[in-house]
């Protein structure tokens, strides 16, 4: 056999097992989070049953009977059994009309259920991938596809298990119906089959159309998203209108519907032709199994009540067969954009993961090693060949223009993308052989873009709904916010924000916001300790303060590393590394640098110049 051979066969194993495994997937889901559906789907099969036998059965008897009563022979007692059957009749409609309504509403509320359920759990997966996936447009599209692919296109559970449970149902009744058919005009077979094997070409391409449509959709749909939602928030408010930016909104979100509307219309237009086909094959179906059992009629073959069984399970027959049919392809479609949700849960990881514990202690040694760094799909290197390291208990300040490559040196060391080239060490042990949860805790991070959410003071700082109270107000104290938490409505309790708690949410200025991600940083109590230009919105008083207190009985001991462009913070550090264009161009104590006279002095002195003026 030769390789391509081989290719195709291989591919063809692939295709096949996203079909058995998702819908294994459901099952267990379903199992082990409402195992009340299965009952669902009996009652769904008891139905079935007395809607055919109702269809197919009780109809001839009745007539039977009503004939029987016509021509004379007992015609009493012929009545009495046609009411009974009539009856029966009534009786079954009601009670599959009941079945019915119990069945729709309890799967529309488990429907609904597993939206939420699979919704919390992408979440919460998206919040373990690594980092840098957080910025690759492919692992964004691959989430748009999970989170659509598994609640809107495949109607998860019930969506898949409802189609799932429709074919075994259908090939339990069309059991049944081929028997009558088989004694009564067993033509209909053959022919039946062929007309559903034509409705199942046309329902493939329907189905291949509409999957091509859904992977098209996933790019678009993410940035129509951001678009028109995202952008809804307040918070863009002073930018949009300031900057007059309604039209550039407008015209972005005109594109990309535009881009919608193509792949919709390239989507009904297909499934139009097909559509056309299926109608078109179903009406000679019908009219030809009319004139074969209407033939037999009139020859005497069949009674005016087998004639009408015979249509009757004909269209029982034509309709369990495209039921198990469209049954099928509707869950191979299902079955691929849920499989869309299986693949996110599998998708690679972006760094490689250790297992080493981190030695419990009070300090650590930093050490970067030949390090340099490049983003990904990034030509140009961020970082280039840097040697640095960093005593246990060492203050260390990091300065240089914008770009130097400063905020990408911390996000190396916090293990948010890996390195190019070279190493980072941490007590002489690559941090790439650490157990990653373990090796996180290490730090205690304040960012320039950190971000505050809409909950509580406390659930902000301590992210838990249950602090250790001392320690909260201790750190509040620290930070520089206790007066101003003692004004608050609710004090720590108070909401962030008015998303939620119009009354008494409260919008932070922005010196307060950064204090209270200092205080987050505190209160986490990690042995090294990182603020990025963490006192931007501060005085240059209150921002002296603060690092005053930082290099005395908050970091203490602690190893920590400073990022500022107010370089007069510098002066409280143990020493200075100097950054320029992605390298360590300077590294000294603030006086050797100043008698260096290099970049750090220039800088230092131009900025020391403007506060005197």
């Amino acid at each position: 056999m030769n390789k391509n051979q081989n290719d195709k066969n291989q591919n063809a194993k692939k295709e096949k097992l996203p079909v058995k495994r998702v819908i294994l997937f459901m099952l267990k889901t379903a199992a082990r989070e409402k195992p009340v559906l299965f009952a669902v789907y009996f009652l769904r099969l008891l139905r079935e049953l007395i809607n055919r036998s109702q269809m197919v059965i009780l109809p001839k008897l009745l007539i039977d009977e009503l004939v029987a009563a016509y021509n004379g022979a007992g015609a009493a007692e012929h009545l009495k059994i046609a009411a009974i059957y009539a009856l029966i009749t009534l009786i079954a409609q009601f009670v599959s009309n009941i079945m019915n309504s119990i069945a729709v509403r309890v799967t529309d509320v488990y429907s609904e259920y597993f939206n939420q359920y699979f919704q919390i759990q992408t979440n919460d997966f998206s919040m373990t991938i690594d980092f840098e996936q957080t910025e690759d447009p492919a692992a964004l599209d691959q989430l748009k596809k999970a989170k659509d692919g598994m609640t809107w296109y495949s109607g998860n559970v019930t969506g898949i298990l409802d189609n799932f449970f429709l074919i075994i149902n259908n090939i339990i009744v069309l059991c049944g119906v081929i028997a009558v058919i088989a004694i009564s005009s067993p033509l209909l077979i053959p022919i039946q089959l062929g007309l559903i094997a034509v409705i199942a070409v046309f329902n493939k391409k329907q189905r291949e159309i509409e999957v091509k449509s859904f992977q098209k959709l996933a790019k678009v749909n993410r940035v129509f998203d951001y678009v028109l939602f995202q952008l809804n928030d307040f918070r863009y408010g002073k930018d949009i209108r300031l900057y007059e930016s309604e039209g550039l909104f407008h015209d972005i979100s005109e594109y990309h519907i535009g881009q919608m509307h193509k792949v919709w219309k390239y989507q009904a237009e297909g499934g139009r032709k097909q559509q056309f086909g299926i109608d078109f094959v179903s009406a000679a179906g019908t009219f030809i199994q009319y004139v074969y059992i209407g033939g037999r009629a009139l020859k005497g073959i069949l009674s005016i009540g087998d004639f009408t069984m015979c249509v009757a399970a004909a269209d029982s027959f034509s309709q369990c067969c495209q039921n198990i049919v469209r049954g099928g392809q509707e869950v191979i479609k299902r079955v691929s954009y849920a499989n869309e949700y299986l693949k996110f849960l599998e998708y690679p990881a972006a760094i490689p993961k250790g297992n080493l514990p981190v030695a419990d202690k009070a300090g650590h040694e930093i050490e970067f090693r030949n390090v340099s760094f490049k983003y990904p799909r990034a030509e140009k290197y961020v970082l280039k060949d840097v040697s640095l390291k960093i005593p246990s208990g060492q203050h260390l300040a990091l300065v240089g223009l914008n770009g130097a490559g400063k905020t990408t040196l911390i996000k190396l060391l916090c293990r948010l993308y890996d390195v190019t080239d070279g190493e980072i060490l941490i007590d002489g042990i690559n941090i790439k052989d650490y157990d990653e949860n373990e090796y996180r805790r290490l730090f205690a991070v304040v960012f320039q873009d950190f971000k505050l959410f809409a909950f509580t003071l406390e659930e902000n700082i301590a992210f838990t709904t249950d602090s250790d109270k001392e320690r909260l107000f201790e750190v509040l104290e620290q930070a520089g916010l206790s007066d101003d938490v003692e004004k608050l409505p609710l004090r720590e309790k108070t909401c962030l924000w008015k998303s939620f708690d119009k009354d008494n949410g409260v919008e932070l200025s922005g010196g307060q916001q950064q204090k209270t991600a200092i205080a987050r940083a505190l209160y986490k109590n990690s042995p090294i300790v990182i603020l990025d230009e963490p006192t931007a919105a501060l005085d240059p008083i209150a921002e002296a303060e603060i690092y005053s207190r930082f290099n005395t009985s908050l970091a203490g001991g602690k190893t920590a590393i400073y990022i500022s462009h107010r370089l007069s913070s510098c002066k409280f550090c143990d020493y200075i590394a100097v950054f320029d264009e992605g390298k360590l161009s300077e590294y000294g104590t603030h006086t050797q640098l100043m008698k260096y006279k290099g970049l750090y002095h220039k800088m230092f002195t131009a900025q020391a110049e403007q506060y005197v003026k």
